[in-house]
């Protein structure tokens, strides 16, 4: 594959952003196609691990992305009902130390922001907007995309970085059939000057309890704290990041949590409340010039903070393979073969913090601490989470 290869990415999401710079650093052409008017990345915070990072690093965002965001003194699991800590990792300069970069904890506007303005800087007039996907059709030598403005365009490949309800996944391979997962998410972001000073530690907490669990986390140095309650539920299905929710609701859904908890809850001002649905996972997700990334192909519950990860990393790794192999199913195959393992790996283990996040022992003084103490020692932690912040995007064979 040459320089001069066009290559059309759909969805200027996290991954396609990433995809987008990793692919014009290489030297190919990129236009980014997205059907939003206007860019203002919704959603919370997010978590970006020392593999997730090591990328950024490699297109010459780091430092942009270190002054956004905040740098966790490590990470802690308390209880529900009690509020006992137990330590889960150091980060900081350990995450350095140990992995070759920080952990970083991020809104995840300020990170969209960050990607959109490398990529308008670096390919000037590439990004545009208002272009929402009807279909595609493949040709012998280019891909035809069609839009919903009556317009089209062509390119040699085209990225399906469109996201969960991927238009183009559904156009390769048919309805993916999701399956309520049995959870219900709240989220929110809260001005840490309207919390307790305990509350404002540079830490990220892990709470969990027999039928739920809740993630807080700082944001932007410290001025924002992150909030996500997860509850097992089965009355809502609205699989949607923009739904407003109700405070007393939320509050209602961890009543008898600690007040810690609480606090996080009525310090939210409108609480976003979307269901968790789960996809088969994809053996293979390319055809003859197209093929996806992230959540297109291996969505994955958000229980080991790894979703934005894994999209990130499939940017790289896709365009390392579109630059060694000189055949665009060669380079696919490539792609998909350094990527399935690994993402079905995210998903089964995110899967399997439910059982350990929500298990009913965390009801029972009398068992919950020694049930903590066991699945969070150090050997089942470092089990858990080194072969996610070891991975090198940038070596792994393609």
């Amino acid at each position: 594959m040459t320089t001069t290869t066009s290559i059309a990415v759909c969805g200027a999401g996290l991954g396609g952003l990433t995809a987008a710079l990793a692919l014009h650093q290489r030297g190919f052409e990129v236009t980014v196609y997205e059907q939003a008017e206007q860019l203002g990345e919704v959603g919370a915070g997010l978590q970006l691990s020392a593999n997730a990072v090591r990328v950024f690093a490699s297109l010459g965002l780091l430092d942009r992305l270190v002054s956004r965001a905040s740098l966790p003194e490590g990470k802690q699991v308390r209880l529900w009902n009690t509020g006992k800590s137990w330590k889960l990792f150091d980060l900081g300069t350990e995450s350095v130390e140990r992995y070759g970069y920080p952990y970083l904890m991020m809104h995840r506007a300020d990170l969209h922001d960050a990607l959109r303005e490398a990529f308008e800087a670096r390919a000037p007039g590439r990004l545009l907007l208002g272009k929402r996907l009807a279909g595609f059709e493949e040709g012998a030598d280019r891909v035809t995309l069609r839009f919903a403005d009556d317009t089209s365009a062509q390119a040699d490949v085209l990225v399906g970085a469109d996201g969960v309800h991927s238009v183009i996944r559904e156009q390769l391979f048919g309805d993916s059939d999701p399956k309520f997962s049995g959870c219900v998410a709240w989220r929110g972001v809260v001005p840490a000057a309207d919390l307790p000073e305990h509350l404002r530690a540079p830490l990220g907490t892990n709470w969990i309890g027999p039928n739920g669990h809740v993630i807080q986390y700082p944001l932007r140095g410290g001025e924002l704290v992150n909030f996500v309650g997860i509850v097992e539920r089965d009355d809502w299905e609205i699989e949607s990041w923009n739904t407003p929710g109700d405070s007393a609701e939320c509050a209602a859904d961890f009543k008898g949590w600690h007040p810690d908890v609480l606090a996080l809850i009525e310090a939210v001002d409108t609480p976003m409340k979307w269901a968790l649905k789960l996809r088969p996972t994809m053996t293979s997700w390319s055809s003859a010039r197209v093929t996806l990334l992230g959540d297109a192909c291996h969505p994955t519950l958000p229980f080991l903070a790894q979703g934005s990860a894994m999209a990130i990393e499939d940017g790289v790794v896709l365009a390392r393979a579109l630059e060694r192999h000189p055949n665009q199913a060669e380079a696919f195959a490539a792609y998909e073969a350094a990527r399935v393992t690994r993402t079905a790996a995210v998903v089964d283990g995110s899967a399997a913090n439910t059982d350990r996040f929500h298990n009913p022992v965390l009801a029972d003084p009398n068992q919950a601490d020694a049930y903590v103490e066991a699945e969070w020692s150090q050997d089942n932690v470092g089990q858990r989470y080194d072969w996610l912040f070891d991975y090198d995007a940038l070596t792994v064979e393609v």
